[in-house]
């Protein structure tokens, strides 16, 4: 949120919660601009649920316990068991009207529709509109929840403290040990609070080769306390849910290794709560910053004017600064050395930083590229980046609604815009850790602002709870969009890291102008909506190669995997005759795909016109 803006208190809509019987399995997704009705038929009782996982070995040794914990043989030396993909069941039916293609055609138009189930209790109704998971209930009762992991009420809604955030972030492992694992990066706050993280994985403190990495970032700016009190939540529930037999949250912890940072500014977090409890009321700024007084989301290297400049100049497009020059990038707090440092450790993916003050979701780029304080600032990702907000903010209770505003000067609501912005389109914002990530690192992140009131009493954590949870998970689940894959040498099978990654979409012929690198093991994660893509791996010593390939996300389902092997310099260039009569293939569908939307929005813009001008007529003739 931007420090200069004035605010008024002003209420959130409220939204009552939905009940749902504990038996029942309502499976809810969303696919990208589509409304699509499917039933799911349970040929025998256990279809639906997940089968009995495998006893685990004994927890990590202590000493292996943290961030050093080194990395697995790569999957061609030593692999991992495949995991069964419990969540596909029997399909039956796909409804889809064809006179709402050309309104569905636009992402923006897209609408929720009641479907029910076409029998009783023997299927399951699903929904699929525009992402991949909005929800499912678990497969027990609470009860049975409740008995999985009982905790104590340091894990109610309450705030906490940086002793009691540390304590329920301990108490969440030892519910779940093989699961979870607590570890401090390197570096502290100002005041020598460490920024601890707890990991969610079905091999805690291991880089899995060929599974995606997903971080969560919160209370950056440390009087914007929901979303550190969310994550705690998020930690709480995940274990929880995981030993209930939730068959969701067991395939995402099982697929995804994911790493939740609930306190990013302790320090600030702490002043702002020592105000609060002196004065009876929260400040819009104090606490913001840190102890030093900087606020962090102003504070990392600046790589935009970079990557702006490199842009008229055709010269890199990311990882733009070697992590020991950006280091000594003056001015730098500890909290952003020690996230850098972070970023620089561990394969990201995905990631969304939690603010609060406001009720969007905000994608690159975050600064303007005139210097003006407010215009659209497109990134070369700009599609997967509306599609990856968009799964946050359609999953969330209210923030794609016409909901009301938080009474700042120049507010806007953004629900009428289906409670997404382009950063810079809101205001501009240099030095910001959402594009830092984008441009040194591989992993795409998001901002996410959770409401109104940066510091809400207690008593309306439950509801904030209950609105953000089901996108928690949903936009978690993104980590799988895309494809992924390994670059190994074509002669000795050796994975090549640090292989670029270059993508073309081939529905309009241009290149995304942000390449990915692979990472330690050879492995790399190219997060894409879906299309026609055509990508080319070189790396240094090595011939080119290029593969095609159709994206198609599904719910629950890994990304697609395209491998290439890349043949020494030392050896004449040969070109895979099967690769290049694929790409052809997938041109001419790519061609055929592109003129169908476009004689799709042809229809539908002339139906616009035939409206227009009925109404028109009507109005000349009254």
């Amino acid at each position: 949120m931007n420090e200069n803006d004035v605010r008024t208190h002003t209420d959130i809509n409220t939204h009552a919660p939905i009940n749902t019987h504990t038996h029942t399995h309502i499976h809810i997704f969303r696919v990208y601009s589509r409304e699509i009705t499917l039933s799911c038929i349970k040929t025998e009782p256990g279809d639906c649920q997940r089968e009995a996982k495998t006893e685990r070995e004994k927890s990590l040794d202590a000493s292996n316990r943290n961030h050093h914990v080194s990395i697995p043989n790569p999957p061609f030396l030593k692999t991992k068991k495949k995991k069964n993909n419990h969540f596909i069941h029997q399909l039956s039916t796909f409804v889809i009207h064809p006179l709402m293609f050309p309104l569905l055609n636009s992402p923006s138009r897209f609408k929720n529709y009641d479907v029910s189930p076409s029998r009783s209790s023997p299927f399951l109704g699903i929904v699929l509109s525009s992402f991949l998971l909005l929800s499912i209930t678990p497969q027990r009762t609470e009860a049975a929840v409740s008995d999985a992991a009982k905790f104590s009420s340091n894990a109610d809604f309450v705030h906490h403290n940086y002793d009691q955030m540390v304590a329920l972030l301990d108490e969440v492992h030892s519910k779940c040990p093989d699961i979870t694992l607590v570890y401090n990066p390197p570096g502290h706050s100002v005041e020598g609070r460490n920024l601890t993280v707890i990991e969610f994985s079905d091999d805690p403190g291991k880089h899995i080769a060929g599974e995606p990495e997903f971080k969560y970032v919160a209370n950056m700016h440390g009087n914007e306390v929901v979303g550190r009190e969310m994550l705690l939540q998020l930690a709480v529930y995940l274990c929880k849910q995981y030993k209930a037999g939730n068959e969701t949250i067991q395939w995402l912890v099982d697929h995804t290794r994911i790493h939740l940072m609930p306190s990013m500014n302790p320090d600030g977090w702490e002043l702002a709560h020592k105000h609060l409890k002196s004065t009876g009321r929260e400040d819009w700024l104090i606490g913001r910053a840190n102890a030093n007084k900087v606020d962090l989301n102003r504070n990392f290297p600046d790589l935009n004017n970079i990557v702006y400049e490199n842009e008229q100049t055709h010269g890199a497009n990311n990882h733009l600064e070697k992590l020991a020059y950006a280091l000594i990038t003056p001015d730098l707090e500890s909290e952003t050395k020690t996230v850098m440092k972070w970023l620089s450790a561990y394969p990201f993916v995905l990631s969304a930083n939690l603010h609060g003050g406001d009720l969007v979701a905000n994608y690159p780029y975050d600064l303007t590229r005139s210097g003006k304080q407010k215009e659209y600032s497109i990134s070369p990702d700009d599609a997967t980046f509306r599609y990856l907000a968009e799964s946050y903010a359609k999953n969330h209770k209210i923030m794609s609604s016409n909901h009301s505003t938080c009474g700042m000067a120049n507010d806007q609501n953004f629900g009428i815009q289906d409670g997404i912005t382009n950063g810079g389109d809101w205001y501009s914002v240099s030095r910001g850790m959402q594009d830092y990530n984008y441009l040194e690192t591989n992993c795409f992140e998001i901002t996410l602002e959770l409401g109104c009131d940066k510091f809400p009493p207690a008593s309306q954590l439950k509801k904030y709870w209950n609105d953000n949870k089901n996108a928690l998970i949903a936009y978690m689940m993104q980590s799988h969009i895309g494809l992924k894959g390994f670059v190994l040498n074509s002669m000795t099978k050796e994975p090549i890291n640090d292989a670029t990654v270059k993508v073309l979409n081939m529905t309009d012929g241009q290149y995304i102008n942000h390449d990915i690198t692979s990472g330690h093991y050879g492995d790399y994660y190219r997060l894409m909506i879906d299309g026609f893509y055509e990508v080319e791996v070189t790396a240094k010593g090595y011939h080119p190669h290029t593969r095609c390939q159709r994206v198609q996300n599904k719910p629950l389902h890994e990304a697609v995997e395209l491998n290439f092997e890349l043949l020494s310099l030392h050896y004449p260039s040969q070109r895979n005759v099967q690769d290049i009569l694929h790409c052809d293939q997938l041109r001419a569908l790519a061609r055929n795909q592109r003129n169908k939307v476009e004689t799709e929005q042809e229809i539908y813009d002339q139906l616009l016109n035939d409206i227009s001008d009925y109404f028109n007529r009507k109005r000349r003739t009254a």
